[in-house]
């Protein structure tokens, strides 16, 4: 099994090489981004899934909604920034909720984010898997073997290291990002010479019957599907080269801009091409289409659109992972997220999310398209509370050119909050169960934070009640034969000292104690045996009254119980299927008894 390990993650890292894990901006940008750049796959499509339900005329109201979106993402971008330099240690919307609007925002803005990531699992590599079934139909039937194939792949990638995972998936990336930009490109020149008829979409201005303040507000909580991802950054600082907060700010500047201009590429394209949504076709395959024909470059485009929305999945590895350190230093979750793995990666959290992702993955059968608003809202909710977390920051603490920064804060919180209540108002039926789980996550939270404080508090020297002298100790040994292992353990417990030894022997029938006792005073006269027949073939039950009546005695006394057990240990694994486990019931038993000390005794079999 070790050497499979080293075979799949490689070999273990010393902790002096962790800055040698740090990532540049061009990796960080590539595998911290790949969540937010994705989006524009589905999040132009989204808003024009709602326009069509008045009539395609009204699809010139994807510009203005649009641009609504644009400046959405400039104030999360400038927000988060600010979140960079002001909280340069991570944790991004649960350390400012945290910090500012108290404990309780904080978790349910944690809380969120952790879920959040695990459905960006488990949607992205659903729609990616989606996306190859479709180009390779005779997979269709596989779509659940191939998706966990993924998250086992990545998670995989991840336990390898952040750089490694960085160097492989980059260029997907990349590749997604340049051809997009093509696509853009040729298509801004095809309409710029003329070569797309104006006839195709309905001129901007122009009045549509049926059109609502509700509906426009709708499309543009659907077109804000088109955000999510992009507080990852925020997140991961620690995952950085020195300086972090500079290069983690840099780096979310350049997604920004990547995000608006393809974001914006996509929406203008689809307008001007008169685009519909299409349950065979998604929005950019049919712009593809229609500027390349069914090309090369048609199926490149395709093809790193499946890639991306699999790798998409990323994100959640590099984030998932910090966050939950976050939440573990301050006792809201498991110690053991806190733990390093053999490549210096938080192990256990890559390895949860993965688990997690799979499960997800299996309960709705790959079909995770229902998803997709509960994983929106997921994340308008850490947005919203983290825009007012740092409105709270400037007015308590007024920085110099801080109205400037109340006045960002307050225009992403107002906005984030207007998304989050239609998603509520428009999708209640897909998102009804975040007003579930939230209050459980939370609570969940606060149950582990109550536990370390009660184990704290009675480990703690000062305030634990000081403990009761020992005058002896008093060994009970259970036997079940005369064997080198009950030899061993005997000469164990003689080496210690203690004022008595007992052996105890359980039968089942009285020929069986009367054999074993003549046996015994032949080889051992000098320790006490004691024979507890069990005509109900159980050796718990009498072993725990003995146990207990010596107790009662040697508490009189000031006199510690230890009992030792033999157990010997087969030379393969497989051998313990063939024995019975009784020394392993005896020590689970023993281990919730008050004041009892279990020692075993291991005898090693050599062949």
């Amino acid at each position: 099994m070790a050497a499979l390990k080293r075979f799949l993650i490689g070999r273990p890292l010393k902790s002096t090489e962790l800055g040698e894990q740090k990532l540049n901006k061009k990796k960080a940008l590539a595998i911290l981004s790949s969540d937010a750049l994705s989006s524009v796959a589905y999040g132009p499509e989204q808003m024009l899934l709602v326009l069509i339900t008045v009539s395609a005329a009204a699809f010139w109201y994807s510009i203005p909604i649009g641009i609504g979106v644009l400046v959405l993402l400039t104030a999360l971008i400038l927000s988060y920034r600010q979140i960079i330099f002001a909280y340069p240690l991570g944790g991004g919307a649960y350390v400012v909720s945290k910090n500012n609007l108290g404990v309780y925002p904080g978790l349910v803005a944690g809380g969120s984010l952790l879920v959040d990531y695990i459905l960006t699992v488990a949607v992205s590599v659903s729609a990616g898997t989606d996306a190859i079934t479709s180009a390779f139909p005779s997979l269709h039937g596989y779509t659940v073997p191939v998706a966990v194939a993924f998250v086992l792949l990545l998670t995989l990638l991840n336990l390898r290291g952040v750089t490694e995972s960085a160097s492989v998936l980059a260029y997907p990336v990349y590749l997604f990002v340049l051809a997009l930009m093509i696509l853009i490109g040729v298509g801004l020149f095809r309409i710029m010479t003329g070569d797309v008829a104006p006839e195709l979409h309905t001129p901007i201005g122009t009045p549509i019957a049926g059109i609502s303040l509700f509906l426009l507000l709708k499309a543009f909580a659907s077109g804000s599907s088109a955000l999510t991802g992009v507080e990852a950054i925020s997140n991961a600082i620690p995952n950085f080269k020195s300086p972090a907060p500079n290069n983690a700010a840099k780096t979310l500047s350049a997604m920004g801009l990547l995000l608006a201009f393809l974001f914006s590429g996509i929406v203008v394209l689809a307008y001007m091409y008169g685009i519909r949504p299409l349950e065979q076709a998604t929005v950019v395959s049919q712009i593809a289409e229609e500027t390349f024909g069914r090309h090369f470059m048609y199926f490149f485009i395709q093809g790193t659109t499946a890639l991306i929305l699999i790798l998409a999945a990323n994100t959640g590895y590099s984030a998932f992972p910090l966050l939950a350190v976050n939440l573990a230093n301050d006792k809201f979750i498991p110690r053991m997220f806190t733990v390093r793995g053999d490549r210096l990666g938080y192990s256990n959290g890559i390895i949860i999310l993965g688990l997690l992702s799979i499960l997800l993955i299996l309960a709705f059968q790959g079909n995770t398209e229902q998803l997709i608003p509960l994983y929106a809202v997921g994340v308008f909710i850490p947005f919203t509370l983290s825009q007012s977390g740092m409105m709270v920051k400037w007015i308590r603490e007024k920085p110099a050119g801080w109205i400037t920064k109340l006045i960002i804060n307050t225009a992403g919180a107002v906005i984030s909050l207007t998304v989050t209540l239609m998603f509520f108002i428009t999708k209640f039926a897909q998102v009804w169960p975040v007003l579930m789980f939230l209050p459980l996550i939370v609570y969940l939270f606060h149950r582990i934070k109550k536990h370390y404080e009660a184990v704290g508090d009675q480990l703690r020297i000062t305030t634990c009640e000081p403990t009761v002298p020992i005058e002896g100790n008093v060994m009970i040994l259970p036997v079940s034969g005369i064997t080198h292992v009950v030899e061993q353990s005997l000469n164990y417990a003689e080496s210690l000292g203690p004022e008595q030894i007992i052996a105890v022997y359980i039968p089942f029938n009285r020929e069986d104690e009367a054999k074993f006792e003549e046996k015994w005073s032949q080889w051992k006269p000098e320790v006490r045996l004691v024979t507890l027949h069990s005509p109900y073939r159980s050796i718990i039950q009498p072993l725990g009254k003995f146990i207990d009546m010596v107790k009662r005695r040697a508490d009189e006394s000031g006199y510690q119980i230890t009992v030792v057990i033999p157990q010997f240990i087969p030379k393969k694994g497989w051998h313990n299927l063939l024995h019975n486990q009784s020394s392993f019931m005896i020590r689970t038993y023993l281990l919730y008894r008050k004041d009892i000390i279990i020692t075993t005794v291991p005898y090693h079999l050599k062949k």
